[in-house]
């Protein structure tokens, strides 16, 4: 089996270059030589034990990152800037997908640790998110968490408004002269989903409404969080000219609910999202909704994260990023 000496004689180079090379560090190394280390490299088929490496340098330029959904819209565009920044500065990236589920996030924090990675972008689906921190700290694994945030800690972290974007859009169906407001929330226990009621609320507050708790549902960030929200809604027997949801996704199932039980949208009932996921622009109205800069989420979580590793100077560890309101056809103004 080649080793890194084997690969740095027949290249008649020094182990430092090509370790600079393989960790992807043009820093002293000209273009030809780095090409002439990667011939040698493929000539020989080395493959750099990133692990045993590790031991020596403490560094395996190994990226853990946790999410909870794999399979909402909202998390690939995060997980390719992730996985984009991460290469750009030489490192790989492992992947986890929790299930919305505390116990495998801790399960996975476990297994990134057994793996060496050099630290974690991480998206907790619930409260129990300090327990993790601690977690985190006591294996001092450096940390950022994305998409969550939590206001009682200056925890690492990179994250969108969510209080001022439901915010927005609530005022903006408020302008349009809605006043019977319907809200299908997140789950209660996760951060954002309580900023994002939050700031639904408050919008309420600010146009002199109170807010009416049967017009309110529990939902799950699915679909079936959108779907079942609506027809508890219509159990209820409350009217509601509007439906304000937390996320997408949730939206597009309470349209297909209300759809099938013969409203028109958005003729007898609006209906907003928050993320605007790729499919929010496809469906039939075009989904009203907030936009959240995932992939610039992603890239910046992930450079946080790198600075944070490699003890780089870092201005400000809780970041966040501005929503913006993307108004499409999903609304109607009434009188």
């Amino acid at each position: 089996m080649a080793t890194i000496k084997d690969v740095a004689r027949l290249a008649n180079v020094s182990i430092t270059t090509v370790s600079r090379v393989l960790n992807n560090k043009p820093e002293g190394v000209s273009e030809e030589t780095r090409q002439r280390v990667l011939e040698v490299v493929e000539h020989l088929n080395y493959q750099p034990n990133r692990v045993a490496r590790g031991l020596v340098t403490r560094r395996t330029n190994t990226l853990g990152l946790i999410l909870p959904d794999i399979t909402n819209p909202f998390f690939p565009e995060i997980a390719r800037a992730v996985e984009d920044t991460a290469n750009k500065h030489g490192y790989n990236i492992i992947l986890c997908n929790t299930d919305d589920r505390s116990d495998k996030e801790e399960l996975y924090i476990r297994v990134l640790k057994s793996k060496c990675v050099d630290g974690i972008v991480f998206t907790s689906s619930s409260m129990p998110v300090f327990k993790h921190v601690k977690q985190l700290r006591d294996y001092k694994m450096p940390f950022v968490l994305l998409d969550r945030h939590f206001y009682d800690e200056k925890l690492p972290g990179v994250y969108t408004d969510g209080y001022e974007g439901m915010y927005e859009i609530t005022r903006y169906v408020l302008e349009m002269g809605h006043r019977k407001i319907a809200y299908i929330g997140g789950p209660h226990e996760s951060p954002n989903s309580m900023y994002r009621y939050a700031g639904f609320e408050q919008a309420l507050k600010d146009f002199g409404l109170f807010l009416d708790k049967e017009l309110v549902v529990e939902g799950n960030y699915k679909i079936s969080g959108g779907s079942e929200g609506v027809l508890e809604l219509l159990k209820r027997g409350r009217d509601f000219t509007a439906v304000v949801c937390a996320n997408d996704i949730m939206a597009i199932g309470a349209m297909e609910v209300l759809k099938g039980a013969g409203f028109r949208i958005p003729e007898d009932v609006s209906v907003t999202g928050f993320d605007d996921i790729p499919m929010a622009k496809y469906v039939e109205p075009k989904l009203t909704t907030v936009a959240q800069p995932c992939y610039q989420m992603g890239e910046v979580a992930t450079e946080l994260l790198i600075k944070l590793i490699e003890g780089r100077p870092v201005e400000d560890t809780v970041i966040t990023l501005k929503p913006k309101l993307i108004i499409r056809n999903s609304v109607k103004k009434v009188i």
